[in-house]
């Protein structure tokens, strides 16, 4: 932390001053930077005093540093952190402790209610909570201190912000070597705080990353030991997993301690009555109670305060935020089933009536609801394997090459794939992954992007071809150069979007929320209303006394089916029956190539009416090729040609004034490379990434010197070459400049329009000059996806910029009926609105940037994967493999989800509406039918367990087959 809200950048002065020793991180800044912090006595935290620091002048500094030898300049202190553009971050946080909906409400309340944060969301399917916060006003540890303040467990998982690291120790085996550790740390530069954990053997640093970085810190660590401690970078998720799992081993440690104490009490009262020498042990008198008496109120005793202590911390906690939930419920029906055993027996000691004890109730009622606990927490880690599979794409280590100052290749060492930095050259043998997003800088091979984008065919990677972290190379040795690491990289934004969308609450949750919010008070209430009217029925005659069990009384026989109502409720149900399906389906869309953004788009799609398409690079293949090249006047066909490429082509070249920045449409890469083609009688590129880079200082001798380029959305291009005015675009443009179209000229357009080809009319020097006729062939699976939506009962429509002639030749093609022609890329909106009107929910299919404000206007946006970064930002759907058979598989999951949904609704709610009467006893009178208390706790265990299983059925789901969907019998 600067002394100051400013930093002082440092430049040396040659001739004077001395140079600074750094280290290759913190260059000749380091030094200076000890300002920031000094040592106060032997403190192991860097200390300042900040007043005083402060009452020191800016310019005063300045002038001292000058004076030194060194050209000072007052800089705004930089960042240390990544926050958004509204200054907030975000952090994720384990919750553990909660049970339902009931829980996750309050928690949600209470983080909502603390100043300084902005948004918060609680899972109860992950146990996690995402909290946006401003740092400036509350820290994550105020947030982790309410969340325990309000009795629940809370930690933090990962933040946005960039200078934090957790790493694993290994080494560390006495209190000397942990000296030594906490001395290294101690002293090193850039550390702000540390923190040992000597049980987990996890080490967490606050750094500075202006001074040092993750990497350069974990090598001066091991450096320091002289090799003796060996560190490795946690991945936040793989620490979560290890949460998962002690999560499920605590449960069943409880669950076997509570089975063999409760085992000994059953045996007791089931088998020993048959065995007489066991038996007479029992009914020995001790003291004022039999042996078996008091053997029962020991075990029971363990059971109820050891191993249920839980119940009773988590319902206090909810009681104090003024909120009920299962362990209410629980904690309620054992107490009354325990205390009354208790009062039962001392009851007997003082008048020597004594009464039938319920001691077992509450021991196994324990145990079958953490039986069903235990069972519940494996079936949820169930539910997101998805993640699980996807963090075990990236490699834990890499191949960094090392190169000395010229550049060469030296040596390689092996680095944890989490401390490559952007830059980083990487070695990748044939056999191992891609270890981050990057660009091939030496070798050639074919990499499966299978893993990441669901495309099954490898993709040829050459020089300058960009890779994506995760995926497999499979033959030559490559050299890749970092160019995105960390949260930047396609698998770690994947993840995230799948968390985000994990993390969401859908609209149906709301009845859920509802349900839960005034479900414990009703059953509490349903539990008194039973107990009375048993009771009083009994008292006035309202049934025969021969309905008592043997030394029973009417209160007892009335509290049996209380504590059975109570325990028999289940909130649990209800809760997970929304969020557990929506993270199932998340993974499997993940996996599927499908990526959903959240809950609510996921059910939104189930009622998509109308699915609009844009034409270019959606339906079509976004692979345009010139098929004819005609000129009106005496040009030369060359000269033609080179005019319309060098209006055509500045991303291809790179150079500031050699033609369009932005005109990265299909159509203008067609046209360029057709001209290319012309020129030096090439083939065409057979890489996407090859043919921008691969041909550069060929071009350039080439293509003309444009000025005043712009590109015009809808229209075309425009720009100036010899001082003289060159349009490219449709009869919009040219009409727009006065630029006269002849009849002939028309006439060859609509010709090509006719043929669904694009008509581009090219004028120079105020003349129309000639006309390029270029095709975009339909997507293969084009036509049966419309038809297959059709079947499905959507129906669907293009919208496109394109002329009304190509616009409805390719709708016959595709077989859309609906078509919106020369539409701005504004319009494409209005035209999603014009459907929205009547309440119908529209879907959005696009790739490019001029589609975006449609993706956003449409309901559900869905945005092919191979599209621009803009498209998919605005988008609800992202599908990866940019093949629109994922439509359909999109719609078909979200209806599928929310028919498992639906379906969990109903069993939990059947569940409650059948369960409870039958525990209030209401079959008693005609069938005899009571259900005891530890029979209904197991029922109560069982219920959110099926709820989990049946969201995890959709595991198995499988994309549709469009030979099934269209009814196509393959014989």
């Amino acid at each position: 932390m600067a002394p100051s809200l400013r930093d002082l950048q440092l430049t040396p002065v040659s001739g004077g001053g001395r140079k600074h020793p750094a280290d290759e991180e913190s260059g000749d800044l380091e030094d200076v930077r000890l300002l920031d912090a000094y040592e106060d006595g032997n403190s192991e935290n860097l200390t300042f005093d900040e007043e005083r620091l402060r009452r020191i002048q800016e310019e005063d500094i300045k002038i001292a540093i000058e004076d030194a030898g060194f050209e000072a300049e007052v800089l705004p202190e930089p960042s240390t952190t990544r926050t958004n553009p509204k200054g907030t971050l975000v952090g994720q946080f384990t919750i553990g402790g909660m049970t339902c909906a009931a829980c996750v409400n309050s928690v949600e309340g209470i983080l909502r209610d603390l100043p300084g944060v902005t948004t918060a969301v609680v899972a109860l399917a992950t146990s996690m909570g995402e909290v946006e916060y401003d740092p400036t006003v509350i820290s994550k540890d105020d947030i982790v201190n309410a969340i325990e303040d309000a009795g629940f467990e809370g930690s933090l998982v990962q933040s946005s912000e960039q200078d934090k690291i957790i790493l694993g120790v290994a080494g560390i085996s006495n209190d000397l070597d942990a000296y030594l550790l906490e001395g290294i740390l101690g002293n090193m530069k850039g550390v702000r705080q540390f923190c040992f954990n000597r049980a987990s053997r996890e080490l967490e640093v606050l750094f500075d990353p202006e001074v040092i970085s993750s990497r350069a810190l974990v090598d001066a660590i091991e450096g320091g030991s002289i090799g003796k401690v060996k560190l490795h970078v946690k991945n936040p998720c793989t620490r979560m997993t290890k949460k998962d799992t002690e999560e499920s081993s605590k449960m069943f440690r409880l669950f076997t301690a509570s089975l063999s104490l409760s085992v000994p009490i059953f045996f007791m009262g089931v088998v020993c009555p048959h065995i007489p020498l066991l038996y007479a042990l029992l009914l020995r008198q001790c003291g004022p109670f039999q042996m078996g008496d008091w053997l029962k109120w020991a075990l029971v005793t363990v059971v109820q305060f050891g191993v249920g202590k839980r119940f009773y911390i988590a319902a206090g906690r909810a009681l104090r935020n003024r909120s009920t939930n299962m362990d209410v419920l629980v904690a309620l029906g054992t107490s009354a089933s325990y205390f009354y055993s208790v009062c039962a027996l001392l009851y007997g000691a003082v008048t020597g009536f004594w009464s039938p004890t319920y001691f077992e109730t509450s021991a196994m009622l324990i145990t079958f609801v953490l039986l069903g606990k235990y069972l519940e927490s494996l079936a949820k880690g169930k539910t997101s394997d998805a993640i699980k599979k996807l963090v075990e794409l990236a490699p834990a280590t890499a191949l960094l090459l090392i190169k000395d100052k010229g550049g060469k290749s030296v040596g390689e060492r092996e680095i944890d794939a989490l401390l490559i930095q952007p830059g980083d050259v990487l070695k990748v043998i044939p056999g191992s992954k891609v270890p981050v997003d990057g660009v091939v800088v030496w070798g050639s091979s074919y990499v499966s992007e299978s893993m990441v984008t669901g495309e099954s065919t490898p993709v040829l990677k050459e020089v300058d071809s960009s890779v994506i972290g995760g995926t497999m190379n499979l033959h030559g040795s490559l050299h890749v150069k970092a160019t995105k690491v960390g949260s930047d990289t396609v698998l770690s934004q994947i993840i995230c979007l799948v968390e985000t969308a994990q993390m969401s609450k859908a609209p149906i949750q709301k009845f859920a929320d509802f349900v839960a919010s005034i479900f414990v008070p009703t059953v509490v209430a349903m539990s008194l209303v039973t107990l009375l009217g048993w009771y009083f029925g009994g008292v006035m005659g309202a049934y025969p006394e021969d309905w008592l069990p043997s030394n029973g009384n009417y209160f007892v026989f009335a509290l049996m089916f209380s504590i059975s109502v109570v325990v028999i409720a289940c909130p649990c149900a209800l809760g997970l029956a929304t969020p557990t399906a929506i993270m199932v389906a998340t993974g499997v869309g993940a996996n599927n190539g499908v990526l959903i953004k959240g809950g609510d788009a996921l059910e939104r799609a189930q009622m998509v009416k109308y699915v609009v398409f844009d034409k270019t690079g959606t339906l079509t293949q976004g692979k345009a090729s010139v098929t004819t090249a005609r000129v009106f006047t005496g040009m030369e066909r060359g000269e033609f040609l080179t005019l319309v490429a060098s209006a055509e082509d500045q991303p291809m070249i790179l150079a500031p004034f050699m033609a369009q920045a932005s005109s990265e449409h299909p159509l203008a890469k067609a046209i360029v490379e057709y001209a290319r083609h012309f020129h030096f009688f090439d083939e065409p590129s057979t890489t996407k990434d090859t043919q921008n880079r691969s041909k550069e200082s060929k071009f350039s001798s080439w293509l003309l010197d444009v000025s005043d380029f712009s590109a015009l959305p809808g229209r075309g291009v425009q720009c100036f070459i010899d001082g003289k005015q060159i349009l490219v675009g449709n009869r919009k443009l040219m009409t727009e400049n006065g630029i006269c179209i002849p009849t002939f000229a028309e006439d060859f357009v609509v010709e090509l329009e006719e043929s669904a080809k694009t008509g581009i009319l090219v004028a120079y020097d105020s003349a129309l000059i000639g006309v390029l006729g270029v095709a975009d062939p339909l997507k293969r699976e084009a036509v049966v996806v419309v038809e297959g939506l059709v079947k499905m009962g959507v129906k669907p429509i293009m919208v496109t910029g394109d002329n009304w002639r190509t616009a409805r030749a390719v709708a016959r093609e595709v077989g859309i009926q609906d078509v919106r022609a020369e539409v701005m890329p504004a319009g494409k909106a209005d035209v999603i609105r014009s459907f929205q009107k009547d309440g119908s929910i529209v879907a959005m299919v696009g790739d490019g940037i001029n589609d975006s404000p449609a993706l956003a206007a449409a309901d559900i946006g869905m945005a092919i994967g191979a599209g621009t970064d803009i498209a998919i930002e605005a988008a609800d759907y992202v599908l990866m493999r940019n093949n629109l058979e994922d439509v359909i598989t999109a719609i078909d999951l979200s209806r599928k989800t929310f028919s498992r949904i639906r379906l969990n609704y109903v069993f939990a709610m059947a569940y409650n509406v059948i369960a409870i009467p039958i525990a209030a006893g209401v079959l008693f009178p005609w069938l005899k039918i009571k259900l005891p208390p530890w029979a209904a706790g197991a029922c109560m265990a069982l219920s959110s367990v099926s709820v989990v299983c049946s969201s995890l059925l959709l595991r198995r789901y499988r994309k549709p087959r469009l030979t099934t969907i269209l009814e196509i019998t393959v014989e």
